[in-house]
């Protein structure tokens, strides 16, 4: 056997102990780190899992804490405003009132007319406690926001666009329109 056969041989011979290498220890250590990763991994998802109940949980009380208090809102303000409308109501009980003694009086017409006289004046007070107020119209310059006009009137006597005569009284609640007044508007041909 040559050189040649002898390196060969030294060749293979290193080639033979890299392949005999403890397979098994390799393997192992390997198996135990996917092993570690794959009970990390499982105990990070259990975490994960646990978390996104507690969320969800949070969640749904959020919810139905928001709904009940959206319901409170609610009957809260319709308490209010059918009390509100209680106390409007007890504002205008005087005024039925007066009106009911007026009919059970037998009296003469100018008597009477002074008696719906203090009942209207009584009426139109207890509607001023209320914020509810009548639109001025005749006289003043026409208003379309506040003014409806019925009819234009042809006549010099006044200037042109003027409410001469109011056939019904408009009101406003605050600032906010209730009912417009219906008027006759003059209008000046000569212009």
């Amino acid at each position: 056997m040559s050189k040649g056969n002898g390196k060969t041989e030294g060749k293979n011979a290193g080639l033979d102990l890299e392949h005999e290498l403890p397979a098994g220890d390799g393997n192992d250590v390997a198996m135990a780190e996917a092993s570690g990763e794959s009970s990390a991994a499982e105990s990070e998802l259990q975490k994960l899992k646990s978390e996104r109940d507690s969320l969800l949980d949070r969640l749904a009380r959020q919810q139905a804490e928001f709904e009940n208090a959206r319901r409170r809102a609610s009957k809260e303000q319709q308490d209010f405003r059918d009390y509100a409308l209680a106390d409007s109501i007890k504002s205008l009980l005087p005024v039925v009132d007066s009106l009911e003694r007026a009919l059970q009086v037998k009296s003469d017409a100018a008597e009477l007319r002074s008696g719906v006289e203090l009942i209207h004046k009584q009426l139109l007070d207890a509607l001023a406690k209320l914020s509810v107020n009548p639109i001025e119209a005749k006289g003043e310059a026409f208003d379309p926001r506040y003014h409806e006009a019925i009819e234009m009137v042809e006549t010099d006597k006044v200037p042109d666009h003027q409410v001469t005569d109011e056939l019904q009284r408009g009101y406003k609640f605050k600032d906010r329109l209730l009912r417009p007044a219906m008027v006759k508007v003059a209008h000046n041909p000569q212009k």
